[in-house]
């Protein structure tokens, strides 16, 4: 039978993640959720709370297909909301990165919510006022340093969220891209990684510092999911949405200064202008002698 409740399907959804608070808080607001992450033992604080968990690899389309399909029975064929939030973060030089782990970066945080959005698209056709919500980063619009892969993908996810709310816009279908600053969660739990040999390995300690005091500045993830479902449940949410610490911050710089300054803030935040102007130094040494 079909359902009267609007209806939410979350990726990503592992207990103390950004995935479970917004489903904890789309089931508060009245929504059917059916949260998912790769195994359901991983989310037993949202079962507890009667909230669906379904078992979802999104990097695997068998699996998006046998969740897409519970949904339709559950729903009458219908999805009203999706979420795309599961992702991963990752962090390494440039010119040290491993291109397999890279490419297995950009399949999580790119390529996976490209399918599912064309595995769920008939079920959201047939839904009230729907939406499709890409969960980005502010590291897709800022060079954070040493973290160019993490980066880029998430500027990628956000380049196919503004192409495909034009080209879904005619069915009725909105899309919402939410641009995530610094977010109590589980997500960021592998430190940067150093090659021994690498020439930025005398940045570990301060980076591993920075994402300390990055972490304890982190907004509250209730706050967070609070912004994001009341955004996206209204039938004309906004197209780019900004949460997080400094995400006020953040925008203002990008929409009011020249490029240079935003990248300026960020580099001298990570001490990375301290890191060139050494390295500056050494190279002048020896090009002296």
């Amino acid at each position: 039978m079909p359902q009267s409740k609007r209806t939410v399907l979350i990726t990503g959804c592992t207990d103390g993640s950004i995935g479970a608070a917004l489903a904890k808080e789309y089931h508060s607001r009245g929504l059917l959720v059916f949260a998912s992450s790769r195994r359901v033992d991983t989310m037993k604080e949202l079962a507890s709370l009667g909230i669906a968990t379904l078992a979802l690899d999104v990097t695997n389309t068998n699996s998006i297909r046998s969740v897409r399909d519970i949904i339709s029975t559950e729903t009458g064929g219908r999805l009203d909301i999706l979420v795309n939030n599961a992702g991963q973060f990752w962090e390494s030089p440039a010119i040290d990165a491993s291109i397999p782990a890279t490419r297995a970066l950009f399949e999580l945080n790119v390529f996976a919510p490209m399918q599912m959005v064309q595995e769920l698209f008939s079920l959201l056709q047939a839904g009230m006022n729907p939406c499709i919500v890409n969960i980005g980063s502010g590291s897709g619009l800022l060079p954070i340093p040493l973290q160019s892969g993490y980066n880029a993908s998430k500027a990628a996810l956000h380049s196919f969220s503004d192409t495909l709310r034009v080209e879904v816009e005619p069915f009725g279908i909105k899309v919402v891209t939410v641009i995530t600053n610094s977010v109590k969660s589980n997500i960021r739990g592998s430190p940067t990684h150093f090659l021994d040999d690498s020439l930025y390995k005398s940045l570990e300690n301060a980076f591993s510092a920075q994402h300390i005091e990055t972490e304890k500045a982190a907004e509250p993830t209730d706050k967070y999911a609070r912004m994001v479902v009341s955004e996206t449940i209204k039938s004309n949410p906004r197209n780019w949405i900004w949460g997080g610490t400094m995400s006020g911050m953040t925008w203002f710089l990008l929409a009011f200064f020249p490029r240079w300054v935003p990248e300026k803030v960020v580099v001298n935040m990570y001490g990375f202008d301290k890191f060139s102007a050494k390295v500056k130094r050494e190279r002048a040494g020896k090009e002296r002698k």
